[in-house]
């Protein structure tokens, strides 16, 4: 071969060797491309609908609740508690269904009990009211009728919708008192977390007309009917959340923001819309008799729970507290009541019953 062919043939290997690392590197560019666009298009969900952040956000909620119920299960009462599940208090709304907590003893002795009606937590857009189901009976073995109510979880559903599901569910408890056993003029009102904000702000609603004109809801209960509110962990104040501790990792800030949005419907921080949502702002002299209570690990506690039982005070609200010192060990997050391994869980809970004996 002359020398003249011989780098020719090198010159066609050189190319084709080039061309052969191009498309390698096309090949290896393509799916760096679609990850990417996968990651702008996920970006572009999660700024246009609250539904991606939400249902993440469900998630761990959910898997923090299967938790939380699988350490009660342990400490079920050996009262027999009868329990009547999924009533439908809504037609025609899948949602619309609460569990009813009776003692034995009360439908064999025909006895009308104490009633106390427990709206689930999970920031408004998780959580099931069969999560703490043995907490609910460890309270209907002390001789109360308990009814664990759901609602429509955000984003399915925006404020007020969850209000007026709530205000049927207090009606059709009432109704079927006889049924239930149960005294429709002692009802407590109880919740944790997002339930302790959407139950304040029903005994708000019932206790203030001028509140419920404003919402454009007519209660289904009278003030009267109240004996009193149980309230854990609650937010009452909601630019307070949206505004959270710039302090906060900013992962826990992002999601206050989201579960707002989700449920309001709006991405404003504040406004008369997230103020009217703050139970804090309508509660008056009216407002039944109240325990409140709150981790010391618990940010909600200082921001939310001090300040609404601080304003209850002021009004001459009855008004009974369980907060623990900043250095209180073991520190006490979130949701501890319902943490019964420790002394402090166990303790939440007399104190509840306690106030419940007082207030009947």
């Amino acid at each position: 071969m002359s020398g003249k062919t011989t780098k020719q043939a090198e010159k066609t290997k050189a190319v084709q060797a080039n061309h052969k690392a191009f498309y390698r590197r096309k090949g290896f560019l393509w799916p760096v491309g679609i990850v990417v666009g996968l990651v702008a298009v996920t970006a572009l969900s999660f700024k246009l609908s609250p539904f991606p952040g939400a249902i993440l956000i469900r998630t761990v909620f959910n898997k923090n609740g299967q938790q939380t119920l699988a350490a009660l299960e342990k400490y079920t009462p050996s009262t027999p508690i009868d329990v009547l599940s999924n009533q439908r208090y809504q037609q025609g709304n899948k949602n619309a269904l609460l569990d009813v907590y009776i003692p034995q003893s009360a439908k064999q002795a025909n006895q009308a009990l104490p009633v106390v009606i427990w709206t689930h937590g999970g920031a408004w857009v998780s959580g099931d009211k069969t999560d703490s189901g043995p907490y609910y009976k460890l309270i209907a073995a002390q001789g109360y009728v308990v009814v664990s109510v759901n609602y429509t979880l955000a984003p399915y559903k925006k404020y007020p919708a969850q209000i007026n599901e709530l205000n049927q569910a207090y009606g059709f408890v009432a109704a079927n008192a006889a049924r239930y056993h149960l005294n429709p003029g002692k009802i407590f009102l109880a919740g944790d977390s997002a339930g302790s904000q959407l139950s304040s702000q029903m005994a708000a609603l019932i206790t203030n007309p001028q509140y419920a004109d404003e919402v454009g809801v007519h209660m289904s209960l009278k003030p009267s009917q109240l004996a009193g509110t149980i309230l854990f962990c609650g937010i009452y104040k909601l630019a307070g959340l949206t505004e959270a501790d710039p302090k906060m990792p900013r992962i826990l800030r992002w999601g206050d923001d989201e579960v707002v949005r989700a449920y309001s419907g709006t991405r404003t921080k504040s406004g008369p819309l997230i103020t009217q949502m703050s139970p804090y702002y309508y509660v008056t002299k009216d407002f039944p008799a109240t325990f409140i209570s709150g981790g010391n690990a618990d940010p909600l506690t200082n921001q939310q729970s001090k300040p609404l039982a601080e304003k209850l005070t002021g009004l001459n609200v009855p008004v009974t507290t369980l907060f623990y010192p900043a250095n209180h060990t073991p520190s006490l997050p979130h949701e501890y009541q319902f943490t019964l391994d420790n002394a402090d869980g166990q303790q939440a809970l007399q104190r509840v019953l306690g106030f419940l004996k007082e207030r009947t």
